[in-house]
């Protein structure tokens, strides 16, 4: 399946919005940025024609790595890139299990051999009714699955975070039961659209925003986006995601970005996009219901939310 033009900016047009950033922001980017060890980039020049609309622009570095959720270093919205500088990304494996034909312990120098990093610009819809537009880096999740080659019972696929309390404080705290857990269904991992990323404005993930690897699926709720993976593991029953064993009442495990279904405690009609005032109308799965609806044709997604 093709990804829409539209859903992926073209490197010129990336990088002159992010020379203006940086220019912006130059003294507080210059302290945090750092260039990308883990893969070499490319960035397409000619490959896609058309440009993010004009309702879509770019969240500035600043407002994608200073706000947002990552309750394993604290349930602030500040919390993660706060206190997130004693996490130790690097060196860094992902431990492949379950009905698989290639398992083990793979480190991640070795998934990212042969593989090219593309920008992908997606827009983030958290659960709690905001959003940002985010230049990601990183590659289609399906490339790691072809890798290690799932067995005909594999039906889902678990993500498993990274469980360090003493590097991460929020996970020394009843926030949530650890290691977060999340889970896709094997043919919502196998879409284009789903990614693993390992950056964001050209360079290295930051700690607070998943660092070294984290699972992107862009017509999701945010919280599905699993950060600094490290067991994938094939299964044939669905899992029990973290969110929806805490209460399954407000997050169920598929978590599509549905405007016609609330949230009990507030509605997913419109959202707030962070630097804008005033509240926009939510799109179904994101904007993305041309790529994606064909996943859930004849499912009742009141009841499979």
């Amino acid at each position: 399946m093709k990804i829409l033009g539209s859903e992926i900016t073209p490197y010129s047009v990336y990088m002159n919005r992010r020379q203006f950033i940086q220019s912006a922001f130059a003294t507080s980017i210059a302290t945090t940025l750092t260039p990308c060890l883990y893969a070499t980039h490319l960035y397409p020049d000619n490959q896609y024609s058309d440009q993010l609309s004009e309702n879509d622009v770019l969240n500035t570095f600043e407002e994608i790595t200073t706000y947002n959720n990552y309750y394993e270093f604290g349930p602030k919205k500040s919390d993660p890139s706060s206190n997130s500088s004693q996490f130790q990304s690097k060196p860094w494996s992902i431990l492949i299990e379950g009905l698989v034909h290639k398992s083990g312990v793979i480190n991640l120098e070795d998934i990212l051999k042969g593989i090219a990093i593309e920008d992908r610009v997606y827009r983030l819809r958290c659960v709690e009714a905001w959003s940002m537009v985010i230049p990601w880096q990183g590659f289609s999740l399906h490339q790691l699955i072809n890798k290690v080659q799932p067995l005909s019972d594999a039906k889902y696929i678990q993500f498993e975070t990274v469980y360090r309390p003493k590097e991460m404080p929020g996970q020394r705290r009843n926030i949530l039961p650890w290691p977060y857990v999340e889970g896709l269904r094997i043919d919502e991992a196998m879409h284009p659209l789903s990614i693993l990323s390992t950056g964001l404005y050209g360079h290295d993930l930051l700690n607070q925003n998943g660092a070294p690897l984290r699972l992107v699926v862009p017509w999701k709720y945010g919280f599905k986006s699993i950060k600094s993976i490290v067991k994938i593991r094939f299964v044939e029953k669905e899992p029990v995601a973290t969110w929806s064993f805490v209460n399954s009442r407000e997050y169920g495990f598929y978590s599509n970005v549905n405007p016609e279904v609330d949230h009990p405690r507030w509605t997913q009609a419109t959202e707030r996009r962070i630097s804008e005032f005033s509240r926009r109308p939510t799109l179904m799965f994101n904007g993305y219901n041309e790529e994606v609806n064909y996943l859930y044709k004849g499912m009742d997604l009141q009841k499979y939310y």
